[in-house]
């Protein structure tokens, strides 16, 4: 059973369509959606164009080209619409909208604030040309940009292919006129921080008439498109018109629980056009996710024709008459419906139907279960059980029955119970300290992480072991009721939980419905002479094996009837669960206990999957139990000897590492600052060797040390690398705040150039500049108001942090009302050069009303490798100089590839800081 339904819930978990190739349908004579074309665009954008991060030149080329795109697409829409002689009602509009904005954006727990100067956005909408029309919009979303290390084919140029082909095939198809009208926003910086879904929201002059949004992601590049946040019940209602529904709402619940540290433009919309909609995105494989290797060799076949297959089908359906947009003007509300796909259906129900049910199965379970238990015990107490349905003869667990006594019925049910309960604690509690043998002890954790099923093994076995082991200790419990106690824990589970407006109880509704079924239908199983005389002799041999005085009456026909469903639900939410987490183990912090965390999904997954375990524990002796609990700890002792030896990395799983290369035009140093996103060990070691090979001393441009110069921070002398403090004030971070938090900084001290002249000082007239202009200071009010300016001509993404009490500022109406540390960000168009903030601060007594800033930026022209062909051009144009930082960035990339050969990816970012009173 476990091998048929593992092989099955794998079959449906990969299930992709065909990838279509042509344009036109060679039979219909159709436009159809063609994953090569969706394809080609990623190409172009990821591979052709390249990184395109905020602010570079090559973002800046993106977005020429996309509008230009439009443009062309506008073109050929009017043509389509001009050869009907007006007769189609069909009308294309083209916006390239350009603007400047700041918003407040919280982020893991700490404040933030983003501004923003000359940002564009490439605005399409589709409607039939009426004011009637375009009253209701409904909104797709996807961006044009990619973050700081990765060409990101699939985050998210993926999904600027699906929209672009989305829009030929419906303008292309004969007669499709829209009832509604749709809105194509290709945004350009999402990875700033949402910063062009804010710019549209806020201030394009159709946003308005947006009544809900579909939004396009990709956080991997295998696997189908998942559902992981629908807000509303006409939106999953839309949902459920798609081909091939894929997302359950335990991915709405975690998501929306903040668990998950990751967020998307879905949270502009819903914050300021107050909307509600559908979030989707590729998850699958998310190990590339914001790395280099997300390009389009590694993105698998079918995932652009599943997603645009569903997109084309929600927006036929959201365009139509039978379309809820205009039912949607009162804004986002909560959604109060359990959806979920299953096998290829997709299910949806409210919250008040899911609590008649939960609560009927529940109300039914506890008579069924009192019902046939205390029947049987009267009929065991009378000598005369014709079906005894407990399975429990005069004696039970040593203690004389006690006839049909109710108490004694729920008295029984306690004890399964427990047992139930004991699996569940005993498996956690047996997969955890197998984490913490392997991380503490042994010193190998993420041994894992280059394979995400590999956690099945691992933490799956001691899983197992813990809740045999709970029943051993236990003692001997009757297989029915524990069986039944299953049951009625799986209902009470659903039910309550859905009493508190939690719809993930819907997997344990799912659980305990068949293990219902499975129950009643037992006795047909089982049969009225099987029953008798199975226990009779199993009561004989009973006495014969340590007076177990019990019989086995659960028919292996009602497992697989009880545990089928759930086995193959457990299995088909395991699949993609440990797709997303085990990779995200590799980028939640160094001091993430990522092994625990990995071990409870593991074990929990694992026992509501395998919940039967622990009722078939109790069919076999205590000593038969007892040598499956020694065969089961030999296999896992052999599987961590396996897991031991093995490396957490290899070239397509890769650890993440961030180097910042950052000159302190205040102090003139100089200084490598190195982290990782995980706790893995051997990265201190790693640290060391670099700081030996290219910390201060080194000779630059060579590899290598000449004997007896000096070694890296902290390595002089012989001493040890030691990580620097983390906190709100270590500012050489700030560029990756708040994330920064979560990283172990080791900082090392690096040379320059012979004589080389920092480019970024104020003396030159071009430099990275904080002042004050409009400075006002009233000692008799006690405040001060002035504007910060930033100057960073060849910078982008600087940050300024500062402390003081502000009381009115430019960026929102509501700054916080005390003294406090202020990190504000800024994402601008490729070229410009300033922006700024006004403020009104509080000065205390005695205060001189000085401010403290300090700033930093990232070089345009000195991320490796986005920009590494323009160096490589630069290194043949004799006296050229692109960035201080590039040379040491591709001599530290090849020796990185030699020495870890591709097992790391490693974020290379010159930067440029210092500290200013103004």
């Amino acid at each position: 059973m476990f091998v048929f339904t593992s092989l099955l819930a794998i079959w449906f978990h990969q299930d992709l369509p065909t990838p279509l190739t042509e344009l036109i349908n060679p039979i219909t004579h159709l436009p159809q959606l063609s994953e090569s074309r969706i394809l080609n665009i990623s190409r172009h954008l990821s591979e052709e164009i390249g990184y395109r991060t905020v602010g570079t030149y090559e973002h800046a080329q993106g977005d020429v080209w996309l509008h230009s795109q439009m443009v062309d697409f506008q073109k050929q829409c009017d043509q389509i619409v001009a050869q009907t002689h007006g007769r189609r009602k069909l009308e294309c509009e083209v916006w390239h909208q350009r603007g400047s904005g700041s918003h407040r954006f919280d982020m893991m727990g700490k404040r933030l604030y983003k501004t923003y100067v000359n940002l564009t956005n490439t605005v399409v909408r589709l409607s039939n040309g009426t004011p009637q029309g375009k009253e209701h919009a409904i909104l797709v979303n996807a961006h044009l940009d990619s973050t700081l290390p990765s060409p990101g084919a699939a985050d998210d140029a993926l999904c600027i292919g699906v929209m672009m082909e989305v829009m030929r095939v419906l303008v292309q198809t004969p007669g499709w006129e829209p009832e509604y009208s749709i809105v194509f926003l290709f945004n350009n910086a999402e990875e700033s921080l949402q910063d062009g879904s804010h710019l549209f929201s806020t201030q394009h002059p159709i946003a308005p008439t947006v009544r809900a949004v579909i939004n396009l992601e990709a956080a991997g590049t295998t696997g189908r498109e998942l559902l992981f946040q629908a807000t509303s019940e006409q939106m999953i209602e839309a949902y459920s018109h798609v081909p091939r529904p894929f997302g359950t709402i335990l991915a709405n619940d975690i998501f929306s629980s903040g668990v998950i540290l990751s967020d998307t433009d879905f949270r502009q919309f819903e914050q300021y056009l107050n909307v509600t909609g559908l979030d989707m995105a590729i998850v699958g494989n998310s190990y590339l996710y914001h790395m280099r290797k997300d390009l389009v060799e590694n993105i698998q076949p079918g995932i652009a024709q599943h997603m645009s297959e569903n997109t084309l089908a929600l927006l036929k359906y959201l365009s139509s008459p039978s379309s809820p947009l205009p039912t949607l003007t009162e804004g986002y509300t909560p959604p109060s419906t359990v959806f979920f796909s299953h096998i290829g259906m997709f299910v949806i129900y409210s919250f008040a139907t899911a609590r008649m049910m939960y609560s009927a199965l529940l109300a039914a379970s506890v008579l069924f279960v009192w019902y046939t238990t205390a029947t049987a015990s009267a009929a065991s107490a009378n000598g005369n059980g014709w079906f005894v349905p407990s399975g429990q003869s005069k004696v039970s667990g040593g203690k004389e029955s006690k006839g049909n006594s109710g108490d004694d019925v729920w008295s029984e049910q306690g004890r399964g119970a427990k047992a139930v309960l004991g699996g569940l604690l005993g498996g956690l509690v047996s997969a955890n300290m197998v984490a913490l043998i392997m991380s503490k002890v042994l010193g190998k954790g993420m041994s894992w992480f280059s394979n995400e099923y590999s956690v099945i093994i691992l933490y799956g076995i001691p899983t197992l072991l813990g809740i045999l082991t709970s029943q051993y200790l236990l003692g001997p419990i009757m297989e029915r009721t524990v069986f039944t106690a299953l049951l009625l824990v799986q209902a009470t589970s659903a039910f309550a939980l859905q009493m508190v407006g939690i719809g993930s109880a819907v997997l344990f509704f799912m659980s305990a419905l068949p293990l219902f079924v499975g129950l009643v239908l037992n006795p047909v199983f089982v049969g009225f002479f099987w029953a008798c005389e199975k226990k009779k002799k199993e009561k004989e041999e009973g006495e014969r094996d340590g007076g177990r005085g019990r019989v086995v009456d659960i028919s292996l026909v009602t497992y697989t009837v009880a545990h089928t469903l759930p086995m193959l639900t457990g299995v088909m939410l395991m699949l993609p669960v440990l797709e997303f987490f085990v990779p995200l183990t590799g980028r939640i912090g160094a001091d993430a206990p990522a092994d625990n965390i990995i071990a409870t999904v593991v074990s929990v997954l694992g026992f509501q999957t395998a919940s039967f375990s622990v009722a078939f524990a109790h069919r076999f002796s205590r000593r038969s139990l007892f040598r499956g609990i020694v065969v089961l700890g030999v296999l896992l002792a052999m599987v961590m000897a396996v897991f031991v030896v093995r490396q957490p990395f290899d070239e397509m799983h890769q650890k993440r590492m961030f180097v910042l290369y950052l000159e302190n035009i205040t102090s003139g140093e100089t200084h490598m600052h190195i982290s990782a996103a995980d706790g893995a060990p051997g990265f201190a070691e790693l640290v060391g060797d670099i700081a030996s090979e290219f910390g201060l001393g080194a000779k630059v441009g060579e590899g290598g040390r000449e004997e007896g110069e000096g070694e890296g921070e902290g390595e002089k002398g012989g001493s040890k690398l030691v990580p620097v403090v983390m906190n709100e004030y270590n500012s050489d971070w700030d560029t990756l705040y708040p994330f920064s938090s979560f990283l172990i900084p080791y900082k090392i001290p690096v040379g320059v150039e012979p004589g080389y002249v920092s480019p970024w000082g104020v003396d030159n007239g071009k430099g990275f500049t904080v002042r004050a202009v409009n400075d006002v200071k009233d000692f008799v009010a006690g405040t001060r108001s002035l504007r910060l300016e930033v100057y960073h001509p060849g910078l982008i993404w600087t940050v300024i942090a500062f402390d003081a009490h502000v009381l009115q500022w430019t960026l929102d109406s509501n700054p916080p009302n005390e003294h406090a540390r202020h990190h504000i960000k800024e994402a601008s168009f490729y070229g410009t050069d300033v922006w700024g903030v006004d403020l009104v601060m509080k000065l205390g007594e005695g205060d001189d009303g000085r401010l403290r800033v300090n700033f930093i930026g990232i070089e345009e022209a000195g991320m490796w490798p986005g920009k590494k062909n323009a160096w490589l051009q630069a290194q043949e144009e004799e006296g050229r100089m692109v960035s201080a930082s590039m040379g040491l960035f591709e001599r530290l990339d090849g020796w990185l590839e030699d020495r870890k050969g591709g097992t790391v990816d490693a974020l290379l970012m010159g930067c440029v800081a210092g500290v200013v009173d103004v």
